[in-house]
């Protein structure tokens, strides 16, 4: 039975994430705001739109001011650009953290400000699609590394890659990106198994049990 079960959740991740309808054409020429984009992925993002053909508006801002207005920025920045996402049937992309879906050590204030986001969007999405307003809310689940103080190195993991995955998300108006695709099923799980969600934490950042202790 649990080899049944293993194998139908391989499947159905399998088919989920094999599944691509994304046009890079599609990019050609479309209107891109996009926040942080002096480092990171942000900075992997603005190359990758601009390679694809869209018309960019960067902004840049210091890792200190970040994290005092992190949450705020960006209920800010929505309210002000949903009039015109609106009229345009556009899409906001938020770019979130492993550590807004699954809470771990040393990371309160950041893993926090993630909570608030993914709690805002979800309830944003909500209201949206009661007042059928066409506006696209991708969420983007990025492992640990979304900013540089969050811990880089997660194995199999790049910028590049990671802005690719989020800008497919954007493009195919996916309510969610989870990259590496992994985090997904560990934010399923989570609730139902505290101590190997841990472990799995632990193996991903390469953190043994003793510099844990």
């Amino acid at each position: 039975m649990k080899v049944l079960l293993l194998t139908g959740l391989g499947a159905l991740f399998f088919a989920y994430y094999w599944a691509d309808n994304f046009d890079p054409a599609s990019l050609q020429g479309a209107r891109v705001l996009l926040t942080g984009a002096s480092a990171g992925v942000g900075e992997e993002l603005a190359y990758h739109y601009a390679r694809l053909g869209s018309h960019l508006v960067l902004t840049a801002h210091t890792e200190a001011f970040l994290q005092k207005v992190n949450f705020l920025s960006y209920v800010q920045l929505t309210s002000l650009a949903l009039p015109s996402l609106t009229d345009s049937k556009g899409s906001l992309v938020v770019v979130s953290s492993l550590l807004g879906r699954v809470p771990t050590s040393f990371s309160s204030p950041y893993s926090a400000a993630k909570f608030a986001l993914d709690s805002f969007f979800g309830s944003l999405r909500r209201e949206l699609d009661v007042q059928d307003v066409n506006v696209a809310i991708t969420m983007c689940i990025l492992g640990l590394q979304d900013r540089s103080l969050a811990a880089e190195g997660i194995r199999g993991v790049t910028r590049a890659k990671t802005a690719l995955a989020v800008i497919r998300g954007g493009a195919t108006r996916a309510s969610g990106v989870f990259y590496p695709w992994r985090f997904h099923l560990l934010c399923l799980i989570r609730a139902w198994l505290p101590r190997p969600r841990a472990w799995f934490i632990r193996q991903e950042l390469n953190i043994t049990t003793a510099a844990t202790a």
